[in-house]
Formats: C-alpha cells, structure tokens, sequence
C-alpha cells in the first residue's frame, strides 16, 4: 500500500517514484522516470513527464504540465495553468528530443497563475514571478518579476512579503528579516547566503 495520495481517476505509472505523504488529485499523470518528493500536492490535471524531478512540500497547481528537463527544488509554489516549456524552437514535423534545455526552480520559488517559463531559464530561491509573466532568462534569488518580457520590478522576502529597501537595506514588515541589496542582487542578512 503507499504512503501517498491518487485520486481515483490519476494515474502513477510503474517507475514512477513518489514520496510520503503526496497527495496526487483528480485526472493527474505521473510518468515513469518521474520523481517528486514528500508531501507535495498536485492539483488537478497535472502532468509530471518522465526525467522531471520535484523537491520536498512542492504545491502544483491546476491544468499544469511539468515537461521533460524541469526541476522544481523543496518548498516550490506552481500557480493554475503556468506553462513550461523544453524546446526553443518546436515544430510538429521535426523531432527536437535531443535539444531540450533545461529549466531551474531554486528552492522556495513562486511561479503566478498563466505564468510561461521558457526552457534554458533559472528561477532564483525565493523569487515570485507575477501572474502572467514570461520568463526568458536568469532570475535572481529574491526577485519580483512581472510583465511580458519579465524583469525585475522589486524584491521579495523568504516569507512571502514585499520588500522595500532603503540606501541598499530592507527590513520585512512581516517576520522582520533583514535584506541588504548589493549589485542588483538582494542577500539575506540573518542567515548563510543561499546555495545555487
């Protein structure tokens, strides 16, 4: 017996690897070679491709298809219906398997509903890509981006909240975590820099 969640109506094919606690809800496919980690929660109509891999407590929402070549580190958020993809340049007619690029989602991100990612991109810890954005690139730990291209129009702390710096240092209304902005990158001050 598992020590996970499926719906009856999803589908968890053989070598497939699922952790403790998932929950796998209505209409869902995880395909072999698919790995996704504890206590993760997969929406409805969420596809998991084979060579695809989820970190621990990763929330994917609705209508959501996780391609080959993506990875999603622990504590990742996945709006309803945010798109990636793993090929630049598709065509019906071409088979472009062995070009796919791959695509990041460092640890605590938050991908907004319709939100498109396009393969080759890294998402920065803790960076919150707003509803509808396209992302094209490297974004950095921290990061709002929104607008089609994305870019970068402010910061975001570990916990979820807007940060406003002042002369380079924010403070979170929040929790209180303390920020410091240096070179267009923001770094956390309380604790060890992030890895990645």
């Amino acid at each position: 017996m598992p020590d996970y969640f499926v719906h009856e109506s999803s589908y968890v094919d053989d070598g497939a690897v699922v952790g403790t606690g998932t929950k796998i809800w209505h209409f869902s496919h995880v395909m072999p070679g698919a790995v996704i980690g504890e206590r993760c929660n997969l929406g409805q109509n969420v596809v998991v491709m084979p060579h695809t891999r989820l970190g621990n407590n990763v929330k994917v929402q609705n209508n959501v298809s996780i391609y080959e070549g993506v990875e999603l580190e622990d504590d990742v958020f996945c709006g309803p219906s945010c798109v990636f993809t793993n090929v630049i340049n598709p065509r019906s007619h071409v088979s472009r398997k062995r070009e796919y690029r791959p695509t990041l989602v460092r640890r605590g991100a938050t991908i907004g509903a319709n939100a498109t990612i396009i393969c080759g991109s890294t998402l920065g810890a803790y960076s919150f890509v707003g509803a509808g954005a396209v992302v094209r690139g490297e974004v950095p730990d921290y990061a709002l981006m929104v607008g089609i291209p994305a870019r970068r129009v402010g910061w975001m702390c570990q916990c979820g909240v807007r940060l406003t710096p002042a002369d380079g240092v924010a403070v979170c209304a929040s929790c209180s975590a303390e920020y410091r902005e240096d070179g267009g990158r923001l770094h956390r001050v309380d604790s060890p820099p992030l890895q990645g």
